[in-house]
C-alpha cells in the first residue's frame, strides 16, 4: 500500500519505508578539495533521483572604505571571473540537470535563502571538520546551515591530508569536472 502525503516536501510511505521525493539538491562549494567529496555525493544523488543539482558559491561583497565612513562597492570584473569558475564545477554526466548560482553575503544565510528560494529538498555540503578553538574562532558555515535550513542537510567531511597519506579510506573516482 502506498500512502501519499499531499504536501510536496513531506515524506511518504512506500513498501513500509519512508521515502521523500528529491527534486532539487543544493550544493554550496568553496572550490577547495574539501568540497569535492560533497560534490561527488550531490552529483550521484541528483543522477540517481533525477533531481536538478543547484551548485552555488557565496562570497563576501567587496567593500572598500572611502573617505568619511562612506562605503563604496567598486566593480572590478571579479563577478565575471567568479561566474566562469563556478560554471566549471559540473558533473560529466549530461543526464544531470545543473544550475549555477553566484551569491554575495554571509555564506550560511545566503545558502539557506537559496534553499528556500529554489525549494531545495536537500542540501549537500562539505565541512572542514574543525573542532575546539579553531571552530570557536572561525565558526562553521555547515553548522549554521544545519541549524537554519528547513530541508534536510547532509554534511560530508573530507579526509585530512594525514588520513589520505596513510590510505585510511580509498577515494572513489570522480565523475565530474573540478577545477582549481
Amino acid at each position: 500500500m502506498v500512502v501519499w502525503n499531499r504536501a510536496a516536501s513531506d515524506p511518504f510511505r512506500y513498501r513500509g519505508a519512508f521515502v521523500f521525493p528529491i527534486r532539487t539538491i543544493l550544493h554550496p562549494t568553496d572550490y577547495t578539495d574539501l568540497s569535492r567529496p560533497a560534490f561527488d555525493l550531490a552529483r550521484a544523488l541528483a543522477r540517481d533521483s533525477g533531481a536538478e543539482l543547484v551548485i552555488c558559491h557565496v562570497s563576501p561583497p567587496p567593500i572598500i572604505a572611502a573617505g568619511e565612513g562612506v562605503f563604496v562597492d567598486v566593480p572590478t570584473g571579479e563577478t565575471e571571473q567568479m561566474t566562469v569558475r563556478l560554471e566549471q564545477v559540473k558533473p560529466n554526466d549530461p543526464s544531470v540537470r545543473v544550475a549555477h548560482r553566484l551569491l554575495r553575503g554571509d555564506p550560511a544565510s545566503e545558502i539557506v535563502k537559496l534553499a528556500d528560494g529554489t525549494a531545495a529538498d536537500l542540501i549537500v555540503l562539505g565541512t572542514h571538520g574543525r573542532g575546539g578553538l579553531a571552530r570557536l574562532l572561525m565558526g562553521s558555515v555547515a553548522e549554521a546551515v544545519m541549524r537554519k535550513a528547513r530541508c534536510p542537510v547532509v554534511t560530508v567531511k573530507a579526509l585530512r591530508s594525514a588520513d589520505r597519506a596513510t590510505g585510511a579510506v580509498a577515494a572513489a573516482p570522480s565523475a565530474g569536472r573540478w577545477t582549481d
